[in-house]
């Protein structure tokens, strides 16, 4: 799902987009993120452990049209930009390289929506504190989810738009 499918201002990689490895998403409603259980293939990294959405940077895209080509492939949902905010991170795969973390809402209806897609043995809304202590969740994750329960990234007020 390359192509323009994004808004021109959320393609135009900045200075820090340039050089980045993937893109995940803490996507929540009502206390609970959604949270995917890993394929258990061999030499797959982290094997049968609860993920966030996302993965990997695919050729040019920029980090939000990774996060939510990632998004949409994994569970079929489609999010506006303007839902969601992020930041980067030190990527642990990479050494060197940056990684993007978003955070956004679902809808219940959203949520009733979501269909998994061929990566994955299953999908849950997983409270967020059972995450973040999850014994096989993907351990930088988990303490990614512990940092957002720590100190919860503000919500804009209705209507506004953040470039993430």
């Amino acid at each position: 799902m390359r192509g323009s499918r994004w808004p021109k201002a959320a393609r135009a990689p900045g200075k820090e987009e340039a050089a980045f490895h993937g893109a995940k998403l803490v996507l929540t409603h009502g206390g609970r993120l959604l949270a995917c259980l890993r394929d258990d293939k061999p030499g797959l990294p982290f094997p049968a452990h609860w993920d966030l959405p996302g993965g990997g940077r695919e050729g040019g895209e920029s980090p939000v049209e990774c996060a939510l080509r990632e998004l949409h492939e994994e569970f079929g949902l489609a999010l506006p930009v303007s839902r969601l905010t992020g930041r980067s991170f030190a990527s642990r795969q990479h050494p060197g390289w940056r990684s993007w973390l978003f955070t956004g809402h679902l809808t219940a209806a959203e949520i009733a929506a979501i269909r998994l897609g061929d990566e994955g043995q299953a999908w849950r809304m997983m409270p967020l504190a059972e995450f973040a202590a999850h014994p096989r969740a993907v351990p930088h994750f988990r303490d990614l989810v512990a940092g957002i329960i720590a100190a919860p990234p503000p919500r804009a007020p209705a209507g506004a738009a953040r470039r993430p």
